[in-house]
C-alpha cells in the first residue's frame, strides 16, 4: 500500500510538471511578451544599432499610418510607403516572432523601395507591435490576416497590382502559408528566410534548447493542448508551411542561414524539396538566425532582385 502510494504521488507529481512545463511552453511560444531587455551580445547588438538607423530612414519618409480590422475584430496596424514613381508593384514584408515590422523589415525598405522600385508595406502581426491582441498566431492565424492586408491594397489600388511577399521567421511561415492556401491572383512571388517546417516543430526544437531533449515532444504536446484551447488553433496542422507546400501557388525563394540553430537549417532543405513551383534556394555560411541578409547583403540584394525579375 505504502509502495502505491508513493507511486501515485510520483504520477500526479509528473503530470503536475508536464501541466507546468507546457503551460508554459504555451506562453514562451504564444502569448505576447514584455519588450525584451537589452541583449549584451556584440552580434545583436550591433544589428540593435543598424535596425535603428533602418527606422530612422523609414520615418524620415512620412509613412501612411494604415489600420484594418481581423476577421475577430483586432485592429491591424501597418506602415505604407510609396514607390518613388508611381507604380503598381507591391511588397510585403512579414516580420518572426515576437518582433514588429519596422525592427525585422525596415532594412528592406531601400532595396524594395529605391532599387526594385516598388510600393512598400509594412504590417505588424497580431500580438505585436501596434497592433491588437495577446495571443501570437505562429502564422496560423496571421496568413489570414495578410490576406486581409492584400484585399486592401487590391481595393485601394486595383485589380491589377502585383505583390511579392517576403517574410522572416515566423513571418516567413506567414507568407508560405499565404502562398499554400489559395492566394490572391495578384501575389507574384514569395521569399521566405529561415521560415521553419510546421510550427509543432519549431516549438519542439526550442524545448530542446530549455534542455528538454528527451522530453521535447511529450511537452510539446501539453503546449499544443493549451494552444488549442485558448488560442483556437493546432500548432501541427494550422501552422504546417510543410505539410501544405504541395499546395504552393507562386515561385518560392527559400533563403537560411547555415548555423541557424533557432529554425535548424535542415528545415530549409525539407521545405525546398517539398516545393513544387518554380523554386530557388540560396544559403548563408556562417550566418545564425535572421542573420543571412546582415552577412551577405550584396549577394542576398542580387539574388532576390534577380529572382524577382523573372516573374515580375
Amino acid at each position: 500500500m505504502k509502495k502505491r502510494k508513493i507511486l501515485l504521488g510520483a504520477g500526479a507529481i509528473s503530470a503536475v510538471t508536464a501541466a507546468l512545463v507546457g503551460a508554459e511552453g504555451y506562453r514562451q511560444a504564444c502569448i505576447k511578451r514584455p519588450k525584451p531587455k537589452i541583449d549584451k551580445d556584440p552580434k545583436r547588438m550591433l544589428r540593435a544599432e543598424i535596425r535603428k538607423k533602418n527606422n530612422s530612414y523609414l520615418y524620415s519618409l512620412n509613412p501612411e499610418d494604415l489600420e484594418i480590422i481581423s476577421k475577430d475584430n483586432l485592429r491591424l496596424k501597418a506602415w505604407y510607403v510609396p514607390a518613388e514613381k508611381e507604380t503598381k508593384r507591391f511588397a510585403i514584408c512579414v516580420h518572426g516572432h515576437n518582433c514588429n515590422g519596422p525592427d525585422e523589415c525596415s532594412h528592406l525598405l531601400p532595396f524594395y523601395r529605391n532599387t526594385m522600385g516598388f510600393n512598400y508595406l509594412l504590417p505588424d502581426l497580431r500580438g505585436h507591435g501596434r497592433s491588437d491582441g495577446n495571443l501570437i498566431g505562429f502564422g496560423a492565424l496571421d496568413y489570414k490576416d495578410i490576406k486581409l492586408w492584400i484585399d486592401y491594397l487590391i481595393e485601394r489600388f486595383g485589380e491589377d497590382i502585383q505583390i511579392v511577399l517576403h517574410g522572416i521567421s515566423m513571418g516567413a511561415a506567414t507568407v508560405m502559408l499565404v502562398n499554400n492556401t489559395n492566394p490572391q491572383r495578384q501575389v507574384k512571388a514569395v521569399i521566405e528566410d529561415c521560415g521553419y517546417t510546421n510550427a509543432f516543430e519549431q516549438v519542439v526544437e526550442t524545448m530542446k534548447g530549455m534542455g528538454l531533449a528527451h522530453t521535447a515532444n511529450f511537452f510539446t504536446e501539453i503546449t499544443n493542448i493549451y494552444c488549442r484551447k485558448i488560442s483556437k488553433y493546432d500548432l501541427k496542422k494550422d501552422a504546417d508551411p510543410l505539410g501544405t507546400m504541395p499546395n504552393a501557388v507562386n515561385p518560392v525563394m527559400f533563403i537560411h542561414g547555415e548555423e541557424d540553430k533557432l529554425v535548424p537549417f535542415p528545415m530549409c532543405q525539407k521545405l525546398y524539396d517539398a516545393c513544387p513551383v518554380d523554386k530557388e534556394i540560396f544559403t548563408v555560411p556562417g550566418a545564425v538566425h535572421a542573420y543571412s541578409y546582415y552577412d551577405a547583403k550584396d549577394e542576398y540584394d542580387r539574388r532576390v532582385k534577380a529572382f524577382i525579375e523573372k516573374y515580375l
